[in-house]
């Protein structure tokens, strides 16, 4: 039996590949999210993974993708893949939002958890055992998706321009990045993936996440989003909070420091789910 399990996010796409329940190899493609980028698009990228799937010819998909919350988002992903996937027999087809990716990932021992998204966009949930709890419905990057590189991207932008960012930072970005108003705007309002363009700034953050001024805006992102996300869920108290996410991963101390402030469990941190993915279906599916 082949098992294809994808993990898609807007900015990119992690494709394991699994036979008789041992994990073969993976393989990456850009980011899958139905809500960001048009059913075109979608098709489009979704051939490069059918090329590189075609020695096998009946498969089992389990895809798990950012923005597949919905039933239209749903169908639209279901509905590419039939029409992509024209080479292979497709035995089962299981499209759900990336959230049980991160679930099967962090708590692939299927025990109870607090399970936070934070990479390019932020999501969390309770996974109770069995089912996966949202106490907050997102709204997407335009209203949601705190304590993500969308946010922080968009928080260093704001800084840039109202120039409370110190100026040796100011400089510096300027010199890495187009800062002019035109492109930003033709980013944000032109072209495809504007969540994706946000959290680019993200490296930006990191190496500089020791100066006082981007500490304080990543302590105050991380504090937002453990009092309205987190602390939604009651068992957040006796339960360990988990995290994927390049944005959790990388400011894991920042994040531990104040978890712990709060008196909460830090739980397992994953840069990508691909490691705990691999474990719960080579044992569980």
């Amino acid at each position: 039996m082949i098992k294809i399990v994808v993990d898609s996010g807007s900015t990119k796409s992690d494709w394991l590949i699994f036979e008789d329940q041992n994990f073969v190899k993976s393989f990456q493609t850009l980011g899958l999210n139905p809500e960001v980028i048009t059913k075109q698009e979608l098709e489009k990228r979704l051939v490069e993974a059918s090329d590189l799937l075609q020695k096998y010819h009946s498969i089992s998909v389990y895809f798990y993708g950012s923005g597949c919350g919905s039933p239209r988002s749903k169908k639209m992903v279901e509905d590419a893949i039939h029409k992509v996937f024209t080479f292979h027999t497709i035995d089962y087809l299981e499209v759900k939002e990336d959230t049980y990716a991160a679930v099967y990932a962090t708590c692939h021992d299927l025990k109870p958890g607090i399970v936070c998204i934070n990479g390019t966009g932020s999501n969390c949930s309770f996974f109770d055992g069995k089912e996966v709890h949202q106490a907050v419905e997102s709204l997407g990057y335009m209203a949601m998706d705190d304590f993500a590189g969308i946010s922080l991207g968009r928080k260093l932008i704001r800084a840039y321009y109202f120039k409370t960012l110190p100026e040796h930072l100011r400089e510096e970005l300027a010199s890495e990045y187009n800062m002019s108003a035109d492109f930003i705007k033709e980013s944000f309002y032109k072209k495809e993936n504007p969540n994706a363009y946000l959290a680019s700034f993200l490296p930006f953050i990191i190496a500089h996440k020791d100066e006082p001024f981007l500490q304080q805006m990543i302590a105050d992102e991380i504090e937002f989003f453990i009092n309205h996300y987190i602390k939604q869920f009651e068992e957040s108290a006796t339960n360990p909070i988990h995290f994927i996410g390049s944005t959790a991963f990388l400011l894991r101390e920042h994040v531990i420091f104040l978890l712990k402030k709060h008196q909460l469990t830090p739980g397992k941190f994953y840069q990508k789910p691909m490691d705990g993915l691999k474990e719960y279906f080579t044992q569980n599916v």
